[in-house]
């Protein structure tokens, strides 16, 4: 009989990288659905740009570069295609989602090595690139098809490309200039999308279908997307404000979800993922209500992203056979 010695594990559950992120891209499939209906085709063409852009990319570079197989199929270039592009205005020029594209693949993720080797989300270093850049565009957004949160059109060029030829603020915008002022916004309005924002922040129903999708595959655990929810809706409320619109206006359902529960750039134990959640929420509120930025999702997950290492030491998980030691002991 030949004994044959490979490396663990040694049991399989059958779960793959690549069976995790295809759950992610169907999970993400209703809120796509929504930013369509409410944007129009200029969503998709954006979308559709970016996630060409950023499979382009990755490509090249792996395989003039890094001289590597094909790894396309894995999926995770096409999810930071959508997130990126979920991030954007559905009017931006496609030229700017290009260049998105490829800082959020280049330099976000391929230059640190490649898949599970970024220290920061891709998707959200290509927004924040933008966002830096081209800051008129990357905050001009048009109004959402039926959406009653408009204002007349002050930009010809922008106007051409938009779904209605009409652009507003969004609620955060609103707020930021007024923060007591929430009487003219309709929660459930805001849940299914009628409201002014990037591609990904006028889904919330669709986004928590995603959610329940990811926890019923098992692709991620509850401790992220709830500890960063129940922390923004805390200092929401301890700052005046509304928790409920706190959490369906801008990003924050998009980023609890989506983002902050990257496998690569979030904690590996569960206490550690509670830390890195409560500290997004409270920095989101943080920069909401004090800053000059109306949003603070995109910088909270980023900023936390960079002390992953540090969590990571400090909550670790404990060794197989540990607490029987200790009991003997």
């Amino acid at each position: 009989m030949k004994l044959t010695i490979s490396l663990s594990p040694h049991i399989h559950s059958g779960d793959s990288v690549n069976r995790r992120m295809w759950n992610v891209v169907i999970a993400l499939i209703p809120a796509l659905v929504i930013a369509v209906i409410t944007f129009g085709l200029p969503a998709l063409w954006v979308i559709l740009l970016s996630v060409g852009a950023c499979l382009l990319t990755e490509f090249l570079i792996a395989r003039f570069l890094f001289h590597e197989e094909f790894t396309l199929m894995n999926g995770s270039a096409l999810i930071t295609g959508i997130l990126l592009g979920f991030n954007l205005p559905s009017i931006l020029p496609w030229w700017m989602v290009i260049i998105g594209a490829v800082v959020a693949i280049g330099i976000g993720k391929m230059s640190f090595g490649g898949l599970g080797c970024n220290i920061w989300n891709p998707a959200l270093v290509g927004r924040v690139f933008l966002l830096l850049s081209f800051p008129a565009a990357m905050t001009t957004w048009p109004t959402g098809i039926d959406s009653p949160y408009h204002q007349p059109h002050t930009g010809a060029s922008m106007a051409a490309s938009a779904s209605d030829g009409n652009t507003g603020a969004t609620i955060l915008s609103y707020l930021n200039a007024d923060k007591t002022d929430i009487s003219n916004y309709d929660l459930l309005d805001m849940a299914i999308g009628h409201m002014n924002g990037s591609l990904g922040e006028v889904g919330g129903f669709a986004i928590l279908l995603g959610l329940i999708y990811l926890l019923a595959t098992r692709t991620i655990s509850w401790h992220i997307p709830v500890s960063v929810l129940a922390s923004a809706a805390l200092f929401s409320w301890v700052f005046g404000g509304n928790p409920v619109l706190d959490i369906l206006a801008g990003g924050l359902l998009l980023g609890a979800v989506f983002m902050a529960t990257d496998y690569v750039t979030s904690p590996m134990t569960h206490t550690g993922q509670l830390i890195f959640g409560f500290m997004i929420g409270f920095i989101t509120i943080i920069i909401r209500r004090f800053s000059a930025y109306p949003e603070g999702i995109s910088f909270a997950i980023l900023l936390m992203n960079s002390f992953v290492p540090l969590i990571n030491r400090y909550c670790r998980p404990m060794m197989f056979g540990a607490r029987e030691r200790r009991k003997l002991a």
